[in-house]
């Protein structure tokens, strides 16, 4: 498709990979609307590059099912979901607590099942749509200290061929981005900043260049690794 005729949600667009992502489709030409927990960062972030904002918490259904209901009324042509938000918590097993398991499970997993039950709804109805999950190379393979983490990946893989397998016929493409350890906010607060690992750029780089294909033919799945992050 032309990127400029993209009319795009980005969950969890207010910073990170879904902020990049949203700025480099406006700047090829699309509209987008991003949506995020903190209506004041959403505010900012929408106005920086010229987006649509909306504070919603995908793991929350009412929010979900409002915030559809306003991106088909900015965009009645909407097509393009980038199922982004989600957050991300380490630790061994003996120290897993179900509670914070659930919580991450709630917008990691639920969360990115209700936006693109919500959304696939309209696409099917117009008979075309895209949706790139943002998953990760943790939901490829699992770590010490990923039992929740890369679970919620694992699952979000499984939906996407499951969606996939339903929505083709609807002319709707289901893809999955797999990122390796990326440099966000969560990465910095962590670790040191490094020129060799990946940056939100090579991922924004990626989906848009699975948006780019012509309809006719689409990129199931991509991973993102680092060239040489030593």
């Amino acid at each position: 498709m032309k990127l400029s005729d993209v009319r795009a949600l980005v969950t969890g667009g207010s910073s990170g990979i879904g902020f990049e992502i949203a700025r480099q489709l406006k700047e090829r030409g699309g509209e987008v609307v991003i949506c995020g927990r903190d209506d004041a960062k959403v505010a900012e972030a929408a106005k920086k590059i010229g987006a649509q904002g909306i504070r919603a918490d995908v793991s929350v259904e009412a929010d979900v099912i409002s915030l559809i209901g306003k991106t088909i009324e900015f965009f009645p042509g909407y097509n393009v979901l980038i199922n982004n938000a989600g957050f991300v918590s380490f630790a061994p097993l003996v120290d897993t607590d179900l509670a914070g398991m659930q919580r991450l499970f709630a917008t990691n997993v639920f969360g990115a099942m209700v936006v693109a039950r919500e959304s696939a709804r309209h696409f099917v109805n117009q008979k075309r749509g895209n949706i790139i999950n943002i998953s990760s190379s943790a939901g490829v393979r699992g770590f010490a200290g990923g039992t929740a983490y890369a679970a919620s990946k694992f699952v979000v893989s499984g939906m996407t061929e499951c969606w996939r397998a339903e929505l083709r016929k609807h002319d709707i493409r289901v893809m999955q981005i797999n990122p390796s350890e990326v440099q966000t906010d969560f990465f910095r607060s962590n670790r040191s900043p490094s020129d060799r690992k990946l940056r939100a750029e090579e991922i924004a780089h990626a989906a848009l260049s699975m948006l780019e294909m012509d309809d006719r033919g689409f990129i199931t799945e991509l991973s993102v690794w680092a060239t040489n992050p030593d």
